[in-house]
């Protein structure tokens, strides 16, 4: 593993000089922490990953169960697909990731549902069947990723064959969709569904040069604007009526800054992707700092909390709103790197700082590798399940893939092949 204080001292060094405009330095620790730190603690998890990626796992490394959540293995395979086509062509990078889609394309896809099945065994049984939009999802934007590495017409087949399938639900009302980990209450839609189903068909959409996986991602992204974005309160709320009228508290008042902030660098690249974003991109930037200081607990040693209350009241309706986990914090680490690229605005490298600093002293794991992934409100270590039963290489290695990216200015992904 890195040693602690040498790898603060470069990050602190490279902070300084990305403020005077030298970006190189910050993306070459950024390099050095994704590829000597995250990756070698998935690397011996992946190895087999013929019988899928190991991602039940504990902090320290240690397998807690065999099941197999689709949902993490689908977001793997983006994640390794992507290193090997932007960061480094090592084939182990796309060896990993081909292993870990041919599993789940050999076990996972349920017929009746038209969708992904939840959990698998190692041995392909299906333990939980279709119990969740987002696996599809997740399917999609690892398939796009892969078949960019691959041009194999098979994995452009099953990510159509997916993307189809699920227009076709999205065009019923979203409390009858499969939503685990988060039970849709009748008449009501959720914030997630057109927030991540957006980047996902405009990622496809522009890789393969569809336009009506364009067309539905510009829609889906209009929709966030339209219906959860609250001017009155200036924030986007989670949850909503189906026809966009505001939805009783505590559910309805309920604001997870981390979703937000994600969704903001989201709907940048999808407007980029379709060419038709529905706000400027500095008003979706502008939402990133908004939610950041909504959300930031400066009254007990900083990070983003899981969710507040849009009126600060109390019960905040959503489970665990007063913990910190580490997911926020790396989406807010590339929203504000982004927001400082494209406006030059110093408050966004002031809340980069600010976040780095937070997460070197409490979610980087120096012993074990990787960070925890749980924290409570005072940044103490969890170790019960939060949402999913899983930690996997997503949320972490791929803020740190598009940060390098950014810094490197590489250009931007093929398009239509």
């Amino acid at each position: 593993m890195t040693n602690a204080p040498e790898s603060k001292q470069a990050c602190a060094a490279a902070l300084r000089q990305l403020r005077q405009g030298a970006r190189a330095p910050m993306a070459q620790w950024l390099r050095s922490h994704l590829f000597e730190h995250v990756l070698p603690f998935w690397e011996p998890h992946a190895r087999e990953a013929a019988d899928g990626l190991s991602t039940c796992v504990s902090d320290t490394g240690a397998v807690l169960s065999t099941d197999k959540w689709l949902w993490s293995q689908w977001r793997a395979v983006w994640v390794f697909s992507r290193i090997y086509n932007r960061l480094d062509p090592d084939p182990r990078w796309l060896r990993h990731a081909t292993q870990i889609a041919a599993f789940c394309a050999r076990t996972g896809w349920d017929e009746r549902a038209e969708g992904w099945a939840l959990t698998v065994s190692p041995s392909g049984a299906i333990l939980r069947g279709c119990e969740s939009i987002y696996v599809d999802a997740f399917a999609i934007y690892g398939l796009t990723e892969l078949y960019q590495a691959t041009r194999d017409p098979a994995i452009r087949q099953l990510a159509c064959r997916t993307a189809d399938a699920a227009l076709r639900k999205l065009a019923r009302p979203y409390d009858s969709l499969p939503h685990f980990p988060y039970p849709i209450p009748a008449g009501a839609k959720p914030h997630g569904i057109p927030m991540l189903w957006s980047l996902t068909l405009a990622e496809l959409g522009h890789a393969l040069g569809e336009p009506r996986y364009l067309d539905a991602a510009a829609s889906l992204s209009a929709e966030i604007f339209r219906d959860f974005y609250r001017p009155d309160r200036d924030l986007c709320l989670e949850l909503v009526q189906a026809d966009g009228r505001a939805y009783p508290a505590p559910q309805g008042t309920a604001v997870v800054p981390g979703h937000v902030i994600e969704d903001m660098w989201f709907q940048v690249h999808t407007a980029q992707l379709t060419g038709r974003p529905p706000v400027a991109t500095g008003e979706m930037l502008r939402l990133v700092l908004r939610h950041l200081e909504l959300g930031w607990d400066q009254a007990r040693g900083g990070g983003l909390l899981l969710a507040v209350d849009a009126d600060g009241a109390e019960p905040v309706g959503w489970n665990f709103a007063d913990t910190k986990l580490w997911w926020p914090q790396t989406e807010a680490l590339y929203a504000t790197l982004l927001g400082a690229v494209q406006t030059g605005r110093p408050e966004f490298l002031d809340w980069y700082e600010r976040v780095w600093r937070l997460c070197l002293d409490h979610y980087v794991d120096w012993e074990n590798g990787e960070w925890r992934q749980k924290l409570d409100r005072s940044l103490a270590p969890l170790t019960g399940v939060i949402a999913l039963p899983v930690k996997d290489p997503f949320h972490l290695p791929r803020s740190l893939i598009l940060q390098i990216e950014l810094l490197e200015g590489l250009p931007a992904p093929a398009g239509a092949a």
